[in-house]
Protein backbone atom coordinates (compact mmCIF):
# COMPACT_ATOMS: atom_id res chain seq x y z
CA UNK A 1 0.00 0.00 0.00
CA UNK A 2 1.33 3.42 -0.95
CA UNK A 3 1.44 6.09 1.70
CA UNK A 4 -0.78 9.11 1.29
CA UNK A 5 2.32 11.34 1.61
CA UNK A 6 3.98 9.59 -1.33
CA UNK A 7 0.75 9.85 -3.33
CA UNK A 8 0.48 13.57 -2.51
CA UNK A 9 4.06 14.18 -3.58
CA UNK A 10 3.57 12.24 -6.82
CA UNK A 11 0.27 13.99 -7.57
CA UNK A 12 1.79 17.40 -6.91
CA UNK A 13 4.75 16.71 -9.19
CA UNK A 14 2.46 15.40 -11.92
CA UNK A 15 0.16 18.43 -11.52
CA UNK A 16 3.06 20.83 -12.00
CA UNK A 17 4.39 19.00 -15.06
CA UNK A 18 1.24 17.92 -16.95
CA UNK A 19 -1.52 20.49 -16.29
CA UNK A 20 1.18 23.10 -15.70
CA UNK A 21 2.38 22.61 -19.25
CA UNK A 22 -1.03 22.07 -20.88
CA UNK A 23 -2.80 24.92 -19.05
CA UNK A 24 0.13 27.22 -18.41
CA UNK A 25 3.12 27.06 -20.70
CA UNK A 26 1.45 26.21 -24.02
CA UNK A 27 -1.44 28.73 -23.78
CA UNK A 28 1.10 31.37 -22.74
CA UNK A 29 3.22 30.56 -25.81
CA UNK A 30 0.12 30.83 -28.02
CA UNK A 31 -1.48 33.95 -26.55
CA UNK A 32 1.32 35.59 -24.56
CA UNK A 33 -1.53 35.95 -22.03
CA UNK A 34 -2.30 39.37 -23.50
CA UNK A 35 -5.69 40.78 -22.74
CA UNK A 36 -7.43 42.38 -25.71
CA UNK A 37 -8.18 46.08 -25.77
CA UNK A 38 -10.91 46.91 -23.26
CA UNK A 39 -14.27 46.60 -24.95
CA UNK A 40 -17.72 46.63 -23.40
CA UNK A 41 -18.81 44.13 -26.05
CA UNK A 42 -16.07 41.63 -25.13
CA UNK A 43 -16.29 41.99 -21.32
CA UNK A 44 -19.11 39.42 -20.85
CA UNK A 45 -17.08 36.84 -22.79
CA UNK A 46 -14.05 37.62 -20.63
CA UNK A 47 -16.16 37.22 -17.47
CA UNK A 48 -17.31 33.80 -18.71
CA UNK A 49 -13.68 33.00 -19.46
CA UNK A 50 -12.57 33.86 -15.93
CA UNK A 51 -15.42 31.74 -14.53
CA UNK A 52 -14.46 28.75 -16.74
CA UNK A 53 -10.81 29.05 -15.69
CA UNK A 54 -11.72 29.22 -11.98
CA UNK A 55 -14.17 26.33 -12.13
CA UNK A 56 -11.80 24.25 -14.26
CA UNK A 57 -8.87 24.77 -11.90
CA UNK A 58 -11.00 24.05 -8.83
CA UNK A 59 -12.34 20.84 -10.37
CA UNK A 60 -8.86 19.81 -11.49
CA UNK A 61 -7.34 20.32 -8.04
CA UNK A 62 -10.26 18.46 -6.45
CA UNK A 63 -9.78 15.51 -8.83
CA UNK A 64 -6.07 15.36 -7.97
CA UNK A 65 -6.97 15.35 -4.26
CA UNK A 66 -9.37 12.43 -4.82
CA UNK A 67 -6.56 10.43 -6.49
CA UNK A 68 -4.25 11.22 -3.56
CA UNK A 69 -6.91 10.05 -1.09
CA UNK A 70 -7.01 6.78 -3.06
CA UNK A 71 -3.23 6.44 -2.48
CA UNK A 72 -2.32 7.08 -6.08
CA UNK A 73 -1.79 9.73 -8.70
CA UNK A 74 -3.45 10.58 -12.01
CA UNK A 75 -0.15 9.66 -13.69
CA UNK A 76 -0.40 6.33 -15.53
CA UNK A 77 2.87 5.20 -13.91
CA UNK A 78 1.44 5.45 -10.36
CA UNK A 79 -2.32 4.78 -10.46
CA UNK A 80 -4.48 4.49 -7.35
CA UNK A 81 -5.02 1.12 -5.76
CA UNK A 82 -8.80 1.39 -6.14
CA UNK A 83 -11.07 2.85 -8.81
CA UNK A 84 -11.73 6.50 -7.96
CA UNK A 85 -15.50 7.07 -8.10
CA UNK A 86 -15.77 9.96 -5.66
CA UNK A 87 -15.94 13.72 -6.05
CA UNK A 88 -16.47 14.93 -9.61
CA UNK A 89 -15.90 11.37 -10.86
CA UNK A 90 -19.46 10.68 -9.71
CA UNK A 91 -20.69 13.10 -12.41
CA UNK A 92 -18.30 12.52 -15.33
CA UNK A 93 -15.70 9.81 -16.01
CA UNK A 94 -13.01 12.22 -17.15
CA UNK A 95 -13.29 15.21 -14.82
CA UNK A 96 -9.65 16.22 -15.20
CA UNK A 97 -9.83 16.38 -18.99
CA UNK A 98 -13.18 18.17 -18.87
CA UNK A 99 -11.74 20.66 -16.36
CA UNK A 100 -8.65 21.27 -18.51
CA UNK A 101 -10.68 21.76 -21.70
CA UNK A 102 -13.06 24.10 -19.86
CA UNK A 103 -10.15 26.14 -18.48
CA UNK A 104 -8.57 26.32 -21.95
CA UNK A 105 -11.83 27.57 -23.44
CA UNK A 106 -11.90 30.09 -20.61
CA UNK A 107 -8.41 31.27 -21.55
CA UNK A 108 -9.45 31.53 -25.20
CA UNK A 109 -12.32 33.79 -24.14
CA UNK A 110 -10.29 35.82 -21.66
CA UNK A 111 -7.48 36.51 -24.12
CA UNK A 112 -9.70 36.57 -27.25
CA UNK A 113 -7.40 33.92 -28.70
CA UNK A 114 -8.53 31.76 -31.60
CA UNK A 115 -5.20 29.93 -31.27
CA UNK A 116 -5.97 28.84 -27.71
CA UNK A 117 -9.46 27.76 -28.81
CA UNK A 118 -7.98 25.59 -31.58
CA UNK A 119 -5.47 24.24 -29.06
CA UNK A 120 -8.37 23.34 -26.72
CA UNK A 121 -9.95 21.35 -29.56
CA UNK A 122 -6.68 19.55 -30.23
CA UNK A 123 -6.31 18.79 -26.51
CA UNK A 124 -9.81 17.33 -26.41
CA UNK A 125 -9.14 15.14 -29.48
CA UNK A 126 -5.85 13.87 -28.04
CA UNK A 127 -7.46 13.28 -24.64
CA UNK A 128 -10.42 11.45 -26.16
CA UNK A 129 -8.10 9.18 -28.15
CA UNK A 130 -5.92 8.53 -25.07
CA UNK A 131 -8.98 7.70 -22.98
CA UNK A 132 -10.48 5.43 -25.63
CA UNK A 133 -7.37 3.51 -26.63
CA UNK A 134 -5.28 3.48 -23.44
CA UNK A 135 -7.14 4.47 -20.27
CA UNK A 136 -10.39 2.56 -20.76
CA UNK A 137 -8.75 -0.78 -21.70
CA UNK A 138 -6.29 -0.34 -18.82
CA UNK A 139 -9.09 0.39 -16.34
CA UNK A 140 -11.07 -2.63 -17.54
CA UNK A 141 -7.97 -4.79 -17.06
CA UNK A 142 -7.24 -3.36 -13.59
CA UNK A 143 -10.76 -3.02 -12.17
CA UNK A 144 -12.92 -5.33 -14.31
CA UNK A 145 -16.63 -5.27 -13.62
CA UNK A 146 -16.30 -2.37 -11.19
CA UNK A 147 -15.10 -0.14 -14.05
CA UNK A 148 -17.59 -1.60 -16.55
CA UNK A 149 -20.44 -0.72 -14.18
CA UNK A 150 -19.03 2.77 -13.71
CA UNK A 151 -18.70 3.22 -17.48
CA UNK A 152 -22.31 2.12 -18.00
CA UNK A 153 -23.57 4.67 -15.47
CA UNK A 154 -21.33 7.72 -15.90
CA UNK A 155 -20.75 9.43 -19.25
CA UNK A 156 -17.21 10.16 -20.42
CA UNK A 157 -17.53 13.83 -21.38
CA UNK A 158 -20.95 15.25 -20.47
CA UNK A 159 -21.57 15.38 -16.72
CA UNK A 160 -24.63 13.76 -15.18
CA UNK A 161 -27.10 16.06 -13.45
CA UNK A 162 -27.07 13.88 -10.33
CA UNK A 163 -24.12 12.07 -8.78
CA UNK A 164 -23.78 8.34 -9.37
CA UNK A 165 -23.40 6.13 -6.34
CA UNK A 166 -21.81 2.73 -6.93
CA UNK A 167 -23.50 -0.35 -5.48
CA UNK A 168 -21.74 -1.57 -2.35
Amino acid sequence: MRSIAKAALGSTAFFIVAPGTVLGVIPWLISDWRLPEASAAWMPAQAVGVLLIAVGLAALVHAFVEFTRAHGTPAPAAPPEHLVVSGFNRFVRNPMYVAIIGALIGQALLFASAGVLVYAGVCWAVSAAFVRFYEEPTLVRLFGEEYRSYRRNVRAWLPRLTPWTPAS
